[in-house]
């Protein structure tokens, strides 16, 4: 059996998709509780992304990095969605700016804690791509369109998306 370059290629990036998965999953949390959501996304579910990205930034205010970025969805193999629920982990600390995790409860805002688990769990998972040479790209864009669009679930809040490619060239380097 001979299998061509590209195909080992996507099958490569496809494994270390799953491996991200497993280190966002494993990575350290607070109080060790587990408010991590992670979806690898490829083929239409990206292209569906990327027609969403590209509509968010087309009607709205937002930054042309909407669409710029939806173009870097489209070039990828894949995408890797690391999201985090919301909830006060409740070690009443102010980090979020309210005097304990009970009044920050009552104003519904967001526990300071949920966003440091997402980072340390996207910086795990680009770690284990990085240390498989596949070609990343931690953006925001991709992360609030699958928070809109509710692709990690009705209980995820805040999110970040990770484009993952193996190409010849970085395609994530001379963006415009």
């Amino acid at each position: 059996m001979a299998k061509s370059s590209r195909d080992a290629e996507r099958e490569g990036l496809l494994y270390v998709a799953n491996l991200m998965c497993v280190a966002a999953r494993t990575a350290p949390k607070a109080r060790g509780m587990d408010n991590i959501v992670s979806v690898v996304l490829t083929d239409k579910e990206k292209e569906s992304l990327a027609q969403k990205m590209e509509e968010f930034g087309k009607s709205t205010e937002r930054p042309p990095a909407f669409v710029r970025d939806a173009n870097n969805v489209r070039q990828a193999d894949a995408v890797v969605l690391i999201g985090t629920k919301i909830g006060p982990v409740g070690l009443n600390c102010s980090f979020c700016g309210f005097e304990n995790c009970q009044k920050c409860e009552e104003a519904l805002a967001r526990c300071a804690h949920n966003s440091g688990d997402l980072g340390i769990a996207v910086g795990s998972a680009v770690s284990v791509a990085s240390n498989h040479r596949v070609d990343n790209r931690v953006m925001y864009s991709v992360g609030w369109t699958s928070v809109q669009g509710k692709i990690l679930g009705e209980e995820v809040k805040i999110a970040l998306g990770i484009p993952l490619s193996a190409s010849g060239k970085n395609i994530f380097f001379d963006r415009k």
